[in-house]
């Protein structure tokens, strides 16, 4: 008995723990099983991946639901989708993404990223916001290279934009059940439950924990961190009276307590990058940082309302986000000073706290488009920006320093489309953007006269204040080669607006604000899309070429673990990435991804500090104009590697009216270093990680148990580090295994 229908086959999804893209497929007319449309809103209206002449690589919500199964976060996407990297060295909260090698490796909380996240149309800019959980998810979609025409400033490398499951007409639902090592469970849950036939809410929530399971070895407490619990709850209500207008509000909000990233002293050896025998999983020696507590809270709303006519489609989006949270760590990663420190030599100990005190956004989109199948496709609109963020450091040995950032931006855009014929496409796209930041601070100083026996306080006031205004466009082309195959082409400007860095004020005796210019991007890219062996392989490609001038980077470190902002005069990038998904037979199904990048500063006269500790060695030639300062022209770019693959196979053994689905997946990438600078200690020398699931399915494919494990080898892979005290660096998760329960209602 042939039991995949359209249904069960889409469990291939489900059954797929990581893909490069999802698989899903369903039966053509003639009974040929084929793989199914991805629909995708990547230039704001609903088309086939297939016919955007953008890089977009998507994964569908059932894949999402076995990537957090083992207590994962938004992190998890680094490695999994082409030319995609995530990281943070705050943990749970505040992560950094880089797209075809463009980030940012800026800790501090009011940073500033080249990669916008958008959930649900709304941007969240701050990297307090870009880290709520995952859930519910319908579709992610990565657009890769510059998207400053329908999103705006902060674009350049690309977009990562999740949308949730929204209220149907019909009642269903969801739960899923996980546990797994270190106590590690979680509970996800959705439901739709239409009111009337105007009415339908959609309530969906998830709640994730692990136990804390690392010891300190110091203080000889027992599981005294590493543990987290992550409770987060969305409503959306839709409200629809007629056919042409429907009003979508959504609420949401996030509770996390637990442990912020584990950084551990002297697991490198001056000289080498290898992980040495100060290292211990389970253990590390914290005589600061309180365990490294970690706390957030979100909360967010927002209304999109859209009307309908026969030739235009009006669209209003409202939104407003807050956050607050704090992360405390031993930042040395150890113990004692001087000779007595431990492990290794630790010169003085180090302990800060970052705190968001308060952080407000509040966003307002409004658009036309047109609504007919006309040649010419169009939409135009108007957008406003407005945050403001309180952040305090705490260094520990001062007194704290608070910082008031604000930032106000507005734009104009449009774009068009136009069927030169009925296999090409032209798309064309201009926006006007304004953007003003400010800096505002007070530092209270004690000030000593020992030769009179007194001191006093002195008050300082910082002021910071840029603005920049910008026109972005891209144009790019469609062509239609035959029924299996399109090609396209695009050109792209995008910019980042000027940034502020105020975290060095709280670091005394040279404190000072950090400013760096607007940077701006010029990219090139073409690529093709098919559906080739009667539409069960989807193989698409793209070359791409960008140049970046006054690319703004982070100097991070040197003797005051301090941040300071730079400009780079020019960087350049190069490389391909592919997308496959193959329905090799009715039970087998294959996924990969493949991206191959090349950065490069180019800028002679950039120079930054390196390790202030002087445990690392340079790589770098001596600066000529600034002494102690290396020159980082022709490196590449940090969290940048070369070469980055991942794959996932997925076999279905049919058991009568029930089926056997078995999963294996990995990703593997190439050597990447982790500062400006380059250093025989902070890089790494190749990462990988493999999975794998087994899930026995019944009940037409609704209902799944499922056994999984996730880095399977244990594999001790370096993450980042931390280079001003001693060689101090953080790894990735360790190996997980557990059990899955899923059913659909």
């Amino acid at each position: 008995m042939k039991i995949i229908t359209a249904r069960i086959a889409a469990a291939l999804a489900a059954s797929a723990s990581f893909a490069a893209i999802n698989t899903s497929a369903t039966y053509a007319d003639d009974g040929q099983l084929t793989l199914e449309e991805i629909i995708v809103t990547a230039q704001k209206r609903e088309q086939s991946l297939q016919d955007v002449p953008i890089s977009v690589a998507t994964l569908d919500g059932e894949s999402f639901k076995q990537l957090v199964a083992a207590g994962e976060d938004i992190r998890v996407l680094a490695g999994r989708i082409p030319g995609l990297n995530a990281e943070s060295s705050n943990g749970r909260t505040a992560p950094r993404f880089y797209i075809r090698g463009l980030g940012n490796t800026d800790f501090d909380l009011a940073a500033s990223q080249p990669v916008s996240i958008i959930m649900d149309d709304v941007v969240m800019e701050r990297v307090s916001l870009k880290s709520f959980p995952l859930f519910d998810v319908a579709r992610v979609e990565v657009l890769r290279g510059p998207q400053g025409t329908l999103f705006g400033r902060n674009t350049p490398a690309g977009i990562v934009k999740f949308d949730s499951v929204k209220p149907g007409d019909e009642a269903e639902g969801y739960v899923v059940v996980n546990y797994g090592t270190h106590g590690t469970a979680s509970v996800e849950a959705a439901i739709t439950t239409p009111i009337n036939e105007v009415v339908s809410i959609r309530t969906s929530g998830l709640y994730s924990t692990r136990d804390d399971w690392i010891d300190n070895g110091y203080t000889n407490e027992k599981n005294a961190m590493g543990g987290f619990e992550d409770i987060a709850a969305r409503v959306f209500v839709s409200i629809k009276p007629s056919d042409n207008f429907e009003a979508l509000l959504k609420v949401h909000a996030r509770d996390l307590d637990g442990t912020a990233s584990i950084f551990r002293a002297n697991i490198l050896t001056t000289g080498s990058n290898e992980l040495n025998e100060n290292y211990d999983r389970d253990t590390v020696w914290y005589d600061g940082g309180d365990n490294n507590p970690q706390g957030a809270k979100q909360d967010g709303a927002s209304l999109k309302l859209v009307y309908n006519t026969d030739l235009i489609e009006f669209t209003s989006i409202t939104a407003v986000e807050s956050a607050t949270g704090s992360s405390f760590g031993d930042i040395d990663g150890g113990f004692g000073a001087g000779d007595t420190g431990g492990p290794g030599f630790i010169p003085f100990p180090s302990a800060t706290a970052g705190i968001v005190d308060d952080l407000d956004q509040f966003t307002q989109e409004v658009r036309l488009a047109s609504n007919s199948e006309s040649i010419i496709q169009w939409q135009a609109g108007a957008y406003y920006f407005k945050d403001d963020l309180t952040a305090t450091t705490d260094p520990g040995f001062v007194d704290p320093t608070s910082v008031f950032y604000d930032n106000e931006a507005w734009s104009v855009f449009g774009q068009a489309s136009h069927n030169i014929n009925d296999k090409t496409t032209i798309t064309g796209g201009m926006r006007y953007t304004k953007d003003k930041k400010n800096l505002n601070a007070t530092v209270r100083e004690v000030i000593s006269v020992p030769a009179f026996g007194f001191s006093f306080i002195n008050t300082r006031t910082f002021t910071e204040n840029v603005d920049a205004s910008r026109i972005s466009w891209d144009l790019a082309v469609n062509h239609v080669l035959n029924d299996d195959i399109s090609v396209f082409a695009r050109i792209a400007d995008g910019f980042r607006a000027p940034s502020i860095q105020g975290r060095n004020l709280a670091f005394p005796p040279n404190r000072a604000a950090s400013v760096a210019k607007e940077e701006t991007i010029r990219s090139y890219e073409a690529g093709f899309k098919s559906e080739l062996l009667e539409n069960t392989l989807r193989l698409n490609g793209t070359a791409f070429y960008w140049r970046m001038q006054d690319q703004q980077l982070s100097a991070v470190g040197g003797t005051g673990n301090l941040i300071r902002l730079v400009n780079a005069d020019t960087t350049t990038g190069y490389g391909m990435e592919f997308d496959m998904e193959w329905l090799v037979s009715e039970n087998f199904s294959l996924t990969a991804g493949l991206s191959w990048n090349n950065t490069q500063i180019n800028d002679t006269d950039l120079a930054v500090a390196t390790c202030g500790s002087g445990q690392c060695t340079p790589l770098d030639p001596e600066s000529t104009t600034n002494p102690g300062f290396v020159s980082v022209d022709k490196n590449s770019l940090p969290q940048a590697p070369d070469i980055v693959a991942n794959f996932n196979a997925t076999y279905i053994v049919p058991l009568g009216d029930a089926q056997l689905a078995f999963s294996t997946d990995w990703f593997i990438e190439n050597d990447k270093h982790l500062f400006l600078y380059e250093s025989a200690e902070y890089q790494t020398s190749g990462d990988f990680e493999g999975g794998f699931r087994v899930a026995y399915q019944w009940g037409e494919g609704n209902h799944e148990l499922a056994l999984f494990g996730r880095n399977i080898t244990d594999e001790d892979n370096l993450k980042g580090g931390i280079d001003f005290n001693n060689n101090t660096a953080f790894v990735n998760e360790p190996r997980r295994f557990g059990i899955s329960f899923r059913s659909n209602f």
